[in-house]
């Protein structure tokens, strides 16, 4: 039915790349969401207020946030879709992780009000009464927050909204604690145990346990995390590829939010090759980039001399130097420049997190091995970060 829906009211459904498209995607998620979590929330107030049952209450008020979760991406994807301007020169998408995360704040408090409500009844318990529309009521709502679970996980893989995703998993936690509410009007049924009060604080707290999990995953992107490894691959692929490249480096990428990523990255050239070759070559693999995965990306022109009889000499040493040192991802930018008095050794070290070795007792082991060679060699290097999870 998701499928349908979104052929019946999404022009142009498959270009999920097309900014406006994904927009359109995002206002009517958040519509739908809105029309079936009110739907929702009015059938089990009802029912909880005839039966007297706090669970189904704090149940459909559960809904009833959910609704208003979806006003809030409602409003989040049209204010996240403006364009770039004066203070905001990389656009305004990161607002869709800014309502992510007031979403997941909003779930927390609302949960927290429903478990001091479900303590209150366990303290006072109060005898629930039993119907067959109220288990009826139940299995419906169950259903459809089923539905909304695969509907919201749908489109929010298919446009990579974090907001969808997590409002998916938020109808999933919501199936578990609709199915603990109609297991506890059975049992009350046919036990005379009281449990409404219990499930009632089981419910606040798959809320409450549902509003931290969205906060980990909402803040996350707004953090800094790694880049996607595919993207980062299909990156270094098509920088490698031209037959002119002799090697990459320094690959870094900032998501300013869905559909708004850019990267810069380092590429080897052979220096003795005409510049103007180069810088065509070069031109032409950020175009590629930029047409094929939707990312500015920027490239840095490194001209290399890979056949300097001096660098050869001193480049195994090096290479084999770093190895002892855990975390160090590799080296690039190699070159010896000779003095009156000393050579000085330049080049770059890539660290990643892990290495938990000082830049200091690096710079030394590898002196220590090149003074080996000859005492006039100084060692002058740059430590890189690795912004990505691969070896660049």
């Amino acid at each position: 039915m998701g499928k349908f829906l979104i052929r019946k009211f999404i022009k142009n459904y498959e270009d999920v790349k097309d900014p406006k498209v994904r927009q359109t995607y995002g206002k009517f998620a958040g519509i739908v969401g809105i029309v079936s979590n009110l739907l929702l929330c009015v059938m089990k107030i009802i029912i909880g207020l005839v039966s007297s049952s706090i669970a189904i209450i704090a149940d459909g008020v559960n809904n009833l946030t959910d609704a208003s979760s979806s006003i809030i991406t409602l409003v989040g994807f049209k204010m996240a879709s403006q364009p770039e301007d004066k203070d905001h020169p990389y656009g305004h998408a990161r607002i869709e992780y800014l309502t992510g995360l007031f979403i997941s704040i909003l779930i927390i408090i609302v949960g927290l009000f429903l478990l001091r409500s479900s303590v209150y009844k366990i303290i006072d318990p109060q005898m629930l009464s039993f119907d067959y529309i109220t288990i009826i009521v139940l299995l419906l709502a169950i259903a459809i927050k089923l539905w909304q679970t695969f509907f919201n996980m749908y489109v929010g893989k298919k446009i990579d909204s974090m907001t969808l995703i997590a409002t998916g998993t938020d109808s999933r936690n919501d199936v578990i604690a609709t199915s603990a509410v109609l297991m506890g009007v059975i049992i009350t049924k046919f036990t005379g145990l009281q449990l409404d009060g219990w499930l009632g604080s089981l419910v606040a707290l798959f809320i409450i346990w549902s509003g931290i999990t969205l906060i980990k995953e909402t803040s996350s992107p707004l953090l800094g995390e790694a880049p996607d490894e595919d993207m980062v691959s299909e990156i270094e692929k098509m920088a490698s590829a031209p037959g002119g490249v002799m090697g990459i480096h320094d690959l870094v990428v900032h998501n300013y939010g869905p559909g708004k990523v850019f990267a810069s990255i380092h590429i080897e050239v052979d220096a003795d090759e005409d510049i103007m070759k180069s810088h065509d070559m070069v031109d032409n693999i950020e175009r590629e980039i930029g047409q094929t995965l939707g990312i500015h990306c920027v490239v840095h022109m490194d001209p290399i001399k890979r056949n300097d009889p001096a660098v050869k000499k001193v480049a195994p040493v090096i290479t084999e130097t770093i190895k002892s040192f855990h975390g160090v991802k590799g080296m690039h930018d190699l070159r010896v420049v000779p003095g009156p008095t000393h050579t000085n050794i330049i080049f770059d070290l890539v660290l990643d997190h892990e290495c938990k070795t000082e830049e200091k007792e690096i710079k030394e082991k590898v002196q220590d091995e090149l003074q080996k060679i000859d005492p006039g060699y100084f060692v002058v290097i740059t430590f890189d970060r690795s912004y990505t999870q691969n070896s660049i």
